[in-house]
């Protein structure tokens, strides 16, 4: 996103696959304001995002960015998406699907 707000051009989307929202154990230093940029500019955003991730689990993230402009995907696991990698290509495939079928 440019300093006007704006898309760069040919991004389309943001996908984030286990997000860092704040340092482990400390959440006041939050990276919010990184996943309000694309939501802002009206980019679709998906944050694929662990249970127990200590950088930030999906209820800090949805508290965090509560705009409906970004999806949020649990899986299983922390910080690390292996843990279920099932859910977490099958969430990122949908989205990428998703875009695919907009752009048409």
């Amino acid at each position: 996103v440019g300093p006007d707000g704006s898309p760069a051009p040919g991004v389309a989307a943001v996908l984030c696959l286990a997000f860092p929202l704040h340092p482990p154990g400390r959440p006041g230093r939050s990276r919010a304001e990184e996943l309000l940029l694309p939501v802002g500019a009206d980019l679709p955003v998906l944050v694929v995002q662990g249970r127990r991730d200590p950088m930030g689990s999906p209820q800090e993230i949805r508290a965090a960015v509560p705009d409906r402009g970004l999806t949020l995907q649990a899986v299983d696991g922390t910080h690390s998406p292996s843990r279920d990698l099932d859910a977490v290509t099958g969430a990122a495939a949908a989205f990428l699907a998703d875009l695919t079928r907009e752009a048409r």
